[in-house]
């Protein structure tokens, strides 16, 4: 479904400049954005992908990775195509860096996708596997709807929108699941093929600031971006601008697309990078796509007590008690069931 964009300029001779992502496209008319999702016709930017669905389930929130939100709740997991990054690596590259032609997706009205989570029993709707920030249009629609049923919104986002678009969404959004993938211009140009980072890092904060739930993923990729000295700056910014109950999940790289060739991350250095975390003072790093590894637990930031055991995505054991430690019954930062 083809909708008018909500974020945009237009300019001399047709031209538009697209404000949904923080590479603002200048796009000619007859033309589309970098994404593939923006068509500039005769002077008004559309959006393509509105309430195109390529792939929604039902999944444990541990699977975003989110931790410290309702463990073990399901969420409904919606995603489109498109993508304004370029990752090298990328899990999901055949749905995020769709170039044009058949979608191969379904329309899911805002209300249908509503309904959906609702008859599944899930605690709410998390937008994923590409990134929704290009999904903004048909996202804020279900968000306000979701809202207004009592679900929870879920953002798995590279973080690359824009402030207006950002200030769009927020006040639905709940939870802002966010990549960090490098602390440097050079890192990000490498495995995501964009200049700059800085605006990724104030909307992190911007997030915080507006209440949401906030955890950071960072996957390490060898040679890319496991310089120790980028993730040590990385925790301590977290650490400085998020607060140290930030929970930075550091998870293992599987080859995927145009980095068949590498090797997984080894289990050493995601280790080395767990320690620097647990060095700048983050009382909740987590290790990820290493099953059955103690770092997947959740551990008590004040006396250390095992608090919720984890197999993948499965909690084997949550034993926090009105979001406290039972042991020495210091609050546990997140959200809890009573």
């Amino acid at each position: 479904m083809r909708i008018e964009s909500k974020l945009y300029d237009k300019l001399k001779e047709n031209n538009v400049r697209c404000n949904v992502c923080q590479r603002r496209c200048t796009i000619p008319d007859g033309s589309a954005g970098f994404c593939m999702t923006r068509e500039n016709r005769s002077g008004t930017l559309y959006s393509t992908i509105y309430g195109g669905v390529s792939s929604l389930s039902i999944n444990p929130i541990e699977k975003k990775p989110v931790y410290h939100f309702y463990p073990g709740s399901q969420w409904l997991s919606a995603g489109s195509v498109g993508c304004n990054f370029r990752c090298p690596g990328c899990q999901n590259w055949s749905i995020s860096q769709w170039k044009g032609g058949p979608m191969y997706t379904q329309y899911i009205s805002p209300e249908r996708l509503v309904l959906e989570a609702e008859a599944a029993g899930c605690k709410g709707i998390s937008w994923t596997f590409n990134e929704p920030t290009l999904w903004l249009e048909y996202t804020l629609d279900a968000a306000k709807l979701a809202k207004a049923h009592g679900l929870y919104t879920n953002y798995v986002t590279n973080g690359f929108i824009t402030e207006e678009a950002f200030d769009m969404i927020a006040p639905f959004l709940d939870v802002y699941r966010v990549d960090i993938k490098g602390f440097s211009d050079e890192t990000y140009h490498k495995v995501a093929g964009v200049k700059g980072f800085e605006g990724i890092l104030r909307n992190a904060k911007r997030a915080k600031d507006y209440g949401m739930h906030v955890e950071i993923v960072t996957n390490i990729i060898l040679g890319l971006n496991d310089d120790i000295a980028e993730l040590k700056g990385l925790a301590s910014w977290i650490k400085e601008k998020l607060g140290p109950d930030t929970p930075w999940h550091v998870t293992g790289f599987h080859p995927h697309h145009e980095l068949v060739h590498l090797e997984p991350t080894p289990l050493a250095t995601l280790e080395r990078a767990w320690s620097l975390g647990a060095e700048e003072g983050l009382h909740y790093v987590y290790l990820g796509n290493v099953p059955g590894h103690e770092k997947e637990n959740t551990f008590c930031h004040s006396c250390g007590r095992l608090l919720i055991e984890r197999d993948i995505f499965d909690i084997i054991r949550n034993d926090i008690k009105a979001g406290r430690c039972p042991e020495c019954r210091v609050p546990i930062p997140g959200r809890f069931e009573v």
